[in-house]
């Protein structure tokens, strides 16, 4: 990776832990534990805390189980990221948002042992997940990297390079 690539997508990386730890005090230090705020009738912020990952799952790991999975993830995805092709410039962007948003979120958990949510999507009946922008930026991150995915397996395929039989 060329070092102007590397400062670029470092940038991305260092934009997403900052905007997320930002707002992450804003919400600690501005709500009350549980409080609800909306926005519009179908968003909300709702201060709580996540003891897992997306959707509380795997909390029985603990602390140093979350931190060192969230480690080898993030080792996984710079390797991903590094070996990368050049050209997979959305597939890069979708890298570094993930590492952004996975080492927002380990911040918060080698701090205070829990992630800080605050997202809320719902409606009278139903709500979502509350989550946070660190979910935000691995989501948005893992979709790009699925879009460059299948737009290189397109345009493989109209190459001719992919085997259809």
């Amino acid at each position: 990776m060329t070092r102007k690539a590397v400062l670029s997508y470092s940038l991305v990386v260092i934009f997403a832990i900052i905007a997320d730890q930002i707002i992450k005090y804003w919400v600690e230090t501005g709500m009350e534990y549980h409080q609800q705020i909306d926005i519009l009738p179908f968003l909300a912020l709702f201060r709580t805390h996540n003891n897992g990952i997306a959707f509380s799952m795997l909390s029985s790991l603990g602390d140093t189980g979350l931190i060192a999975m969230t480690v080898i993830v993030i080792g996984f995805v710079l390797y991903l990221w590094w070996t990368s092709s050049p050209e997979r410039r959305v597939a890069r962007f979708g890298f570094a948002l993930i590492i952004g948003g996975a080492v927002g979120n380990l911040i918060d958990r080698s701090l205070h042992g829990y992630v800080i949510d605050y997202v809320l999507f719902h409606t009278a009946t139903w709500s979502f997940a509350v989550f946070n922008l660190a979910d935000a930026f691995i989501t948005i991150g893992a979709g790009l990297i699925i879009l460059d995915e299948l737009i290189a397996w397109k345009n493989d395929r109209g190459a001719g390079k992919v085997n259809d039989g």
